[in-house]
């Protein structure tokens, strides 16, 4: 089977590293040529924001993906036209990948989600209440993009764009779930994730799972996958970020429609991973089991401050003399300040033996330029 995949970055590496097992094609559009998939798969250089570049790729695909919302969705929309499979379909990557059209796609469908104002420009009246925080309508990712307001004196750091403005959340935790559709309809989910951001970077710094949650969130958690997965109405593997307020109530953050990083523990925390089970779902293929063995956890590898040029990992050896842990590097031979670089897993008996093994494995180890 010839599959395409729209992006070439750790997310598409990572999904082919684990469908090489099988026997499928592995095609990649990607606009840089020392992209992380560009020596594990058949690389077309590219720009999958081009609507005759994503045309030209997806000719001759049994099945076309993304493993990054930002592409032109027309082009996958036309490509459907002419027969060819794109999951997630072109509909639902067109809502995720506009955060205004998001929002009232949760509105529509009354899927919980943070009060919001959209502005089109700064000279529209700001009706909404402080503190809130200002989402670019278009390209953000991994907190870019994204800006808290807290007071009147921070309105002159506003961006003068398309935005979605929302009420600022008290947030007890930030939660995540993984689901998967197949064709067929089948549906399975990812134990609950509990996100832990690095405050600086505004990146994702360690993910455990499972999380501790009541079951009544459990439940508020369950109902929100269910309106979700009906309102998408599309095969796919989504992510969906979560907050949890001090009151006990869950709102959608915002989803993914595509692997996600509050996922990677799964490679080895579960009985299978986010990346086999996306790669059943563009087969449409039952879909897999996905149980967790113990408590497993993820930490991010980014590139340290101050430093930019050619990779280093320092410390690496001393994670690697560890028990239950599990390195994953990207492929990146450039490290800049916040780049993701690579991840480390790590599985364990207890919540509170994984937040020591992960915080140790942060003193341990830091990405740096040689």
């Amino acid at each position: 089977m010839k599959i395409g995949i729209l992006g070439g970055g750790q997310l598409g590496r990572m999904l082919i590293q684990d469908a090489l097992k099988y026997d499928d094609e592995f095609y990649v559009l990607d606009p840089n040529a020392d992209c992380s998939c560009a020596n594990i798969s058949f690389f077309t250089k590219g720009n999958f924001n081009s609507q005759q570049d994503v045309l030209d790729f997806g000719k001759g695909k049994d099945v076309v993906s993304i493993e990054i919302e930002h592409v032109n969705a027309e082009a996958l929309e036309e490509l459907e036209n002419q027969g060819i499979k794109v999951i997630p379909n072109s509909k639902i990557i067109k809502i995720i990948q506009q955060k205004i059209l998001q929002k009232k796609f949760y509105k529509h469908h009354q899927i919980p989600s943070p009060d919001f104002q959209i502005i089109q420009s700064l000279k529209e009246e700001i009706r909404i209440g402080f503190p809130f925080v200002q989402k670019l309508n278009t390209g953000g990712y991994d907190g870019k993009g994204v800006q808290v307001i807290r007071t009147e004196n921070d309105l002159e750091k506003m961006w003068d764009e398309p935005s979605v403005l929302e009420s600022l959340v008290d947030i007890d935790k930030e939660l995540s779930i993984i689901i998967a559709k197949n064709e067929e309809g089948e549906i399975k989910t990812f134990p609950v994730t509990e996100m832990i951001a690095d405050p600086k970077l505004n990146l994702l710094d360690f993910n455990i799972c499972p999380a501790q949650i009541s079951g009544e969130v459990q439940n508020q958690i369950d109902k929100i996958t269910d309106q979700f997965m009906n309102a998408a109405d599309s095969a796919g593997l989504f992510a969906i970020e979560l907050f949890l307020d001090k009151e006990g109530k869950v709102w959608v953050n915002e989803t993914a429609p595509r692997l996600h990083n509050s996922g990677h523990q799964t490679q080895e925390g579960n009985a299978n991973s986010q990346f086999e089970q996306f790669y059943r779902v563009l087969k449409n293929l039952p879909l897999a089991d996905t149980s967790s063995y113990q408590f497993s956890g993820m930490l991010n590898l980014v590139g340290e401050e101050n430093f930019t040029g050619k990779a280093k990992y320092d410390g690496l050896e001393n994670v690697l003399k560890l028990p239950n842990t599990y390195i994953h590097l990207y492929g990146k031979t450039d490290t800049k300040p916040g780049r993701k670089m690579g991840h480390i897993n790590v599985l364990a008996n207890s919540r509170e033996e994984l937040l020591d093994q992960l915080i140790h494995i942060k003193s341990l180890v830091q990405v740096i330029s040689e």
